[in-house]
């Protein structure tokens, strides 16, 4: 939850451009981490678990390509 905040304030800069195209996907992949941890949390088997672990991951990486072409332009 600290990175969705820390992402939300970096993002803050970008310009009005952006709103509605790299900022937004940015700040989705942000919160869609720790949503993915919360909600296979509360599933009811390890595999369950680590199925959404595994989504975590993978928006992770969506994040930091976002990220770096964020970065790049």
């Amino acid at each position: 939850m600290d990175l969705v905040t820390l992402i939300y304030e970096k993002s803050a800069a970008f310009p009005d451009a952006e709103t509605y195209g790299l900022k937004s996907q940015i700040r989705r992949a942000a919160v869609s981490v720790p949503s993915n941890v919360a909600e296979g949390a509360a599933r009811s088997s390890s595999k369950e678990f680590l199925q959404y672990l595994s989504i975590s991951r993978g928006s992770l990486s969506e994040l930091e390509t976002q990220w770096l072409i964020a970065r790049n332009l």
